[in-house]
């Protein structure tokens, strides 16, 4: 497989993105920070993402960016979290119709007000903030569930 660079545009401004083939099905991402990310095909091997999979993590990523602080401040700035995508896109339509969000926090520490009322916040920082959730809106029917409970 050949290196190719990306090449230069003169639109290139703030939040502006590339790919660029590096091989059959197979893309190179750079944002204007130098970090790269492959993205191929899914019947392809190796190590890379699809565009599927892309648009989940912007998901996840994104509501894990709007809840950290809301969450740091109530469980110490080391609070441990994962957070997971799951659905596939329709083979029928082609498309994403819904994808789950699975927060997975302990807030067993906390009393049960407490907890309910931090999982009511994440989700309004969720709603709020989360600018990749927002422009999915209609499109995709987004389901989170944090420490287990709907939110």
């Amino acid at each position: 497989m050949s290196e190719h660079a990306h090449q230069v545009s003169d639109r290139i401004g703030r939040g502006s993105v590339s790919v660029t083939r590096t091989g059959p099905r197979l893309y190179e991402g750079l944002n204007e920070r130098g970090a790269t990310v492959r993205i191929g095909g899914d019947e392809l091997e190796g190590e890379h993402f699809s565009p599927g999979e892309l648009l989940k993590l912007a998901l996840i990523g994104c509501a894990g960016l709007s809840t950290d602080r809301v969450a740091a401040r109530r469980l110490g700035d080391d609070y441990a979290i994962t957070i997971w995508a799951h659905g596939m896109s329709d083979p029928e339509t082609n498309r994403y119709t819904r994808v789950e969000e699975e927060l997975l926090v302990d807030l067993g520490g906390l009393e049960a007000s407490d907890r309910t009322k931090l999982i009511e916040i994440m989700a309004r920082a969720i709603e709020r903030g989360c600018t990749v959730a927002r422009s999915v809106e209609g499109s995709i029917d987004l389901d989170t569930t944090i420490d287990g409970s709907p939110a």
